[in-house]
């Protein structure tokens, strides 16, 4: 075993060991300071360790054609919230409760990080963690492409929630009513939103840049690939790949 390893591993054990005391004996500040490092340590890791699978770009753009997007017209159709968590459940990775769950399915390859791509960009997450399965991570490039196959050269959508754990869903239900009840689809890995208000690093209303992103919902919707839900509230669309 490489010694970097043998250090990783005995790093872990010993963060993990201190943040464990810290949550018995009730130190609620210790605790939090402890995750972060924890935290922190871990994704720089890693991505030193680790090399996620990479995303084969001639494959996307020879299995897509935007010359076959299926013309929009009228308003998107709603699916249901139902088919979004029935659909994580069966194509998604088991509940993710925690940070320790999310980072060893990073560490073990079954989530793979999402930052940016032909015609899209995650934003800086607050709230949720910038990684989706590999499966999910294809049909996000795919959306990307086919975005900006409609919108020029270098437009973009943004990316404004992926992944998120049991625990933060529940922080998040504490602070906004409007968050999802029991599991939400975040949890499994196949979910992320994209904000209909911002584009190109924009945040303003661009009803041109909003109506070819709902042509490429709704052809990607229609040929059995995700679900899609309009959230006004948030600003964005839910998207499940199916």
């Amino acid at each position: 075993m490489k010694k970097s390893t043998l250090l990783f591993i005995s790093t872990f054990c010993v963060l993990f060991s201190v943040y464990l005391v810290a949550v018995v004996s009730l130190q609620p500040d210790l605790k939090y300071i402890l995750l972060d490092i924890y935290s922190d340590f871990f994704r720089k890791e890693v991505k030193s360790e680790v090399i996620p699978p990479q995303t084969n770009q001639a494959e996307i753009e020879n299995s897509f054609d935007p010359t076959e997007l299926v013309s929009y017209s009228g308003r998107l159709k709603k699916d249901t919230y139902e088919e979004h968590l029935s659909a994580a459940e069966l194509k998604g990775l088991k509940l993710i409760q925690n940070e320790y769950e999310l980072f060893q399915r990073v560490f073990e390859r079954t989530l793979v990080e999402a930052s940016s791509g032909k015609g899209y960009r995650v934003d800086s997450l607050t709230h949720s963690f910038p990684y989706i399965t590999p499966e999910s991570k294809k049909v996000l490039e795919e959306l990307g492409l086919a975005y900006e196959a409609l919108a020029g050269a270098g437009n973009f959508f943004t990316v404004s929630s992926a992944t998120r754990t049991e625990e933060q869903q529940k922080a998040l239900k504490r602070r906004n009513r409007n968050a999802t009840d029991g599991n939400s689809s975040h949890s499994y890995g196949v979910s992320f939103d994209i904000s209909y208000i911002r584009f190109n690093g924009i945040r303003e209303w661009d009803a041109k840049a909003q109506k070819n992103l709902e042509t490429v919902l709704n052809h990607f919707q229609q040929t059995g690939k995700i679900y899609v839900i309009k959230e006004r509230r948030q600003s964005c669309y839910h998207v499940t790949v199916r």
